[in-house]
């Protein structure tokens, strides 16, 4: 009998796992499985996708999901992973990212029916336990040389670790123990940093509870180079539209390299192994079509951003390839030529009768050094207002042409792109 395990498997996102899980895997009942996301901004990113849809593919599994925000063990700092501290953040921030990732939770989660997922903020019981109290149900379980022999810890030895996070294992792992005690649950998943957290719960639970306990960490993945993966110049890529626009969204995806792009489609998105390996075909004979890349790219931000947003992404792609710019938003226009050069021109020039002249708009751009230079360029067929060729210097563009009532782009030639913004 094949199970979400199996399926994990091919997709390559089983890292470790309790050797019990298997024989529990067979169990017809489903199983209560949570997954812990560090409240450390207001968003989530593609770091903390695998994890995420860890959950989805549970519940789809037929298994009940639990999203944990760590409101209280955001306060200390998970240092797994980390060479140094982090910086502590303060209770209002803290709060604030935890109900931000909670809304963001809640659109990928179905909380509906037998199987219906929880979002919970391990504040609720652990800012209510006393350190006294702490210590005597929870620390007495763990000795100091097996917490030093766990990899989130012993890395950490070198160039120093604070008690603070040194206890961090010890919340986590009481988290294991309240969600078991709260909501039956028996599994706990994240990526293969938290090993050493996971066991430590499982332990927890099965010597207090005399309960059987599991858990599954996924593998974290990187660039085929080996670097970190989720990173572009401008920094993080986040799953909110306000900090990662759909459209620099789905760049980043179609921008996979072809040596990472098959294992990324099986670990990020649902299509089925026989599409993959369709696309995986299509890569080996026909590299420069991109189509597994597409896939990728559209796969994603439908399932982050949605139908709409993929459709808009998809439309400003194809402007740079020269498609006439029509019925995008002004977020999505601005993310597309945020390194373009611009100007700003004055809304006189739009004063005269039929609107602005294209000649006029080309010198006030500075894509021509003058009015001739300009006429020369339009008369060769290399002039685009909103990649529409303009052939005619007597051409004026109307103010209702530009996008959002503000913005227009020209573009002189293949690939000389300049945006104008008409002066407030």
């Amino acid at each position: 009998m094949s199970t979400i395990l199996d399926e994990l498997s091919w997709r390559g996102l089983v890292q470790d796992f309790t050797p019990d899980l298997t024989e529990r895997l067979k169990n017809p009942d489903p199983l209560t499985v949570y997954v812990g996301f560090d409240p450390t901004a207001d968003s989530l990113h593609v770091g903390n996708l695998l994890p995420l849809l860890g959950l989805v593919r549970f519940q789809r599994a037929g298994h009940k999901p639990i999203a944990l925000a760590g409101g209280a063990t955001g306060l200390i700092g998970d240092p797994s992973g980390k060479a140094n501290e982090r910086q502590l953040l303060d209770e209002e921030t803290l709060a604030r990212n935890v109900a931000a990732i909670e809304d963001i939770l809640a659109k990928y989660l179905d909380f509906t029916g037998s199987n219906a997922a929880r979002v919970v903020n391990n504040y609720d019981w652990l800012g209510k336990i006393s350190m006294v109290e702490f210590l005597r149900d929870t620390g007495k379980h763990f000795t100091i040389n097996s917490m030093l022999g766990k990899e989130s810890v012993s890395r950490r030895l070198e160039s120093g670790i604070s008690f603070t996070e040194f206890s961090y294992m010890l919340l986590q792992a009481r988290d294991f123990l309240e969600l078991s005690d709260l909501y039956g649950c028996e599994l706990q998943a994240g990526g293969s940093d938290q090993w050493g957290n996971i066991t430590a719960g499982v332990d927890l639970v099965r010597r207090v509870r005399a309960k059987k306990a599991f858990g599954l960490t996924m593998p974290l993945v990187t660039k085929s180079d080996g670097t970190k993966f989720g990173k572009t110049e401008s920094g993080a890529v986040w799953l909110t539209a306000d900090r990662t626009s759909p459209y620099e969204f789905y760049q980043f995806w179609y921008n996979a390299e072809d040596a990472s792009v098959i294992r990324y489609l099986k670990s990020f998105t649902f299509l089925s192994e026989s599409a993959i390996a369709e696309l995986e075909q299509a890569l080996a004979t026909a590299p420069e079509k991109r189509d597994a890349q597409r896939a990728l790219a559209t796969e994603m931000t439908e399932f982050i951003h949605g139908p709409e947003a993929t459709a808009q992404a998809i439309a400003a792609s194809r402007i740079l390839f020269g498609e006439e710019i029509a019925n995008i938003d002004t977020a999505t226009l601005l993310a597309i030529f945020r390194d373009t050069p611009s100007s700003d021109v004055s809304s006189e020039l739009f004063a005269a009768e039929g609107g602005a002249s294209i000649i006029d708009l080309t010198v006030a751009a500075k894509l021509a050094a003058s009015k001739g230079e300009a006429r020369r360029t339009v008369e060769g067929g290399g002039l685009y207002f909103n990649n529409r060729r303009i052939t005619s210097p007597a051409e004026r563009i109307e103010r209702d042409a530009l996008i959002g009532g503000r913005y227009g782009v020209l573009r002189k030639g293949a690939k000389t792109y300049h945006l104008i913004r008409l002066a407030e």
